[in-house]
């Protein structure tokens, strides 16, 4: 099923035997999130949690990647009359959603998991990774931070320090140390990804609903007020740091640089 109308569609979505499957369809951009893919995901996970046919959540990415976050050649843009606030609150918002599904999910992640897309692989219940996983939060970069959870979540499954060693150095984390700092649960061949994630998405799906719904709301209920006020920390750092001389300063780097090269 398609949440897209015209041309190929940038998020789709398929219900068989209780799963849902949700598929980034940006291959070219490595499944980057511009403005309407943002809106498509959240037409798409709104339409998934109130589809009672679905019992299980499976998100994944076609091509080489499972997603390589924000959209580059949309960062910093706004829509117009939007402000910094109003636009990290709204993509928070989708992030809170993923994260109150009272659905099991699980995410199916290959090649470049960044940024925006790793917050929203670790939103997720349980992530299978294939051997070309690469993760990292390069938004240090740009003299930004993570803005929807990644801070806390990264802390929470990998702890404070290795938390800090992503998030301070943008570093990328590959498959072995991803494996190891608890920040996936399997590591697979790329080949066998789809199968092994579809196949224990099912898995899940064949479990008695309510009980699986309680088990999961009772784990996440331990760190749901930490994570909220961690959320609200990272929206109102951000906003500053969109304000601040050095992002300001990185950002006509960039824009000269494309200049040279165009």
């Amino acid at each position: 099923m398609s949440v897209h109308a015209e041309g190929e569609p940038k998020v789709r979505y398929v219900v068989a035997d209780g799963v849902a499957t949700i598929s980034l369809n940006r291959p070219a951009r490595h499944n980057a999130v511009d403005d309407e893919t943002h809106d498509l995901l959240v037409e798409t996970w709104d339409a998934v949690l109130a589809d009672p046919a679905a019992r299980v959540i499976l998100i994944r990415g076609e091509g080489r990647s499972f997603c390589s976050g924000r959209d580059t050649s949309q960062l910093g843009e706004r829509v117009a009359g939007e402000g910094d606030l109003s636009f990290i609150r709204r993509h928070q918002q989708i992030r809170e959603t993923q994260l109150g599904s009272s659905k099991p999910v699980v995410a199916a992640l290959q090649g470049n998991v960044l940024g925006g897309g790793l917050e929203m692989a670790l939103t997720a219940d349980v992530r299978i990774a294939a051997e070309d996983l690469r993760m990292a939060f390069p938004e240090i970069r740009y003299g930004l931070m993570t803005d929807t959870g990644g801070s806390a979540l990264a802390t929470m499954l990998a702890g404070p320090s290795r938390a800090k060693w992503m998030l301070m150095t943008g570093r990328p984390v590959d498959a072995t140390k991803a494996l190891a700092w608890g920040l996936v649960d399997e590591v697979v061949p790329r080949e066998e990804l789809d199968a092994v994630a579809a196949a224990f998405a099912a898995e899940l799906a064949d479990k008695p609903s309510d009980a699986l719904s309680m088990i999961k709301s009772s784990v996440d209920g331990m760190w749901r007020g930490e994570l909220q006020n961690a959320m609200h920390t990272e929206l109102v750092s951000q906003v500053a740091l969109f304000g601040g001389e050095d992002y300001r300063a990185r950002k006509r780097a960039r824009a000269e640089a494309a200049g040279r090269r165009g």
